[in-house]
């Protein structure tokens, strides 16, 4: 098994020998080819390829515009799913947001929302959406929100990242042979995570 982690800059390199890195200019008129040409290379060594979005803009979305988080959420991340399913993956998880909604009056939801419906209409034969409340764990999350979401129950609280991380391990696992897309909230992930 390899995971291929597909970045717009190096990082510092996993200690793991199973994950590579491959950074691709998000910007370039490109992109898409770049990853359809990448999906193709992986799903021709025969093994079962699956795709996930974890992109975000985190802590700092109130600082952007919403054609900022557009361009984001809707564009990159819309190019890296067409480029996938171009590629020939037919199994997608995508990280959203509690509450998306393209209607919504609240900014971030409301892209949340278009994110969602524009990887659906892409016509994965799989697609998993996962809308997590408030992520712990993440670098993105001050602490002190993390602690104040705890007191809020459901769908809207906290969620631990590790619990969604396995969320979308055992969604690949498990879910490999049903087509649909479905949507999973704090509980589901949680749920899913015990199982790995």
């Amino acid at each position: 098994m390899e995971v291929v982690m597909v970045n717009r800059r190096e990082v510092p390199a996993s200690a793991d020998p199973r994950v590579r890195q491959v950074a691709l200019d998000t910007r370039a008129n490109g992109f898409t080819d770049d990853v359809a040409r990448l999906a193709q290379d992986l799903v021709g060594q025969g093994d079962p390829v699956y795709a996930a979005s974890c992109v975000g803009v985190g802590s700092g979305s109130m600082k952007w515009t919403e054609d900022q988080l557009k361009a984001l959420e809707v564009g990159v991340v819309g190019g890296f799913a067409r480029g996938c399913h171009a590629g020939g993956i037919n199994h997608f998880s995508l990280l959203s947001a509690v509450g998306s909604d393209p209607k919504s009056r609240f900014r971030y939801v409301r892209v949340m929302g278009m994110k969602e419906a524009a990887i659906e209409a892409i016509g994965f034969e799989r697609l998993a959406i996962f809308r997590p409340g408030i992520i712990a764990g993440n670098a993105h999350t001050p602490g002190y929100v993390a602690w104040l979401g705890r007191l809020v129950p459901g769908r809207f609280g906290v969620i631990e990242q590790d619990d969604i991380g396995r969320a979308f391990v055992r969604e690949f696992t498990g879910s490999a042979t049903q087509a649909s897309v479905a949507r999973f909230e704090n509980g589901d992930m949680r749920r899913m995570s015990r199982v790995i």
